[in-house]
């Protein structure tokens, strides 16, 4: 049985239309709601969900070690990646239409 931890994951917020997105680099995931309120209540939701499949799935060690997750030794417990920073970078792309 796995016991409930509390932490906190850096987020990305987003408008998409009439749709709010939130998306997690931390556990490469998203999700979306008609409002704020509502895209982090699904976010909320979603995290347990996936951190219960990878760990039925036997992945968890894999899947956080990937995404760049570091196991804390002494505690048994894993940390997300450090956001340094959240910035727009300007990038030259070819023309489409």
């Amino acid at each position: 049985m796995l016991k409930n931890l509390s932490i906190s994951l850096p987020v990305v917020l987003s408008q998409h239309g009439k749709k709010v997105v939130v998306y997690s680099p931390a556990l490469d995931i998203s999700t979306a709601g008609k409002n704020l309120a509502e895209a982090r209540k699904r976010f909320a939701e979603m995290v347990p969900l996936f951190i219960e499949e990878i760990v039925e799935a036997g992945t968890a060690h894999d899947v956080l070690t990937e995404l760049g997750w570091k196991k804390e030794a002494k505690q048994k417990s894993w940390l997300p990646p450090k956001v340094l920073n959240t910035e727009a970078i300007g990038v030259r792309v070819p023309a489409f239409a």
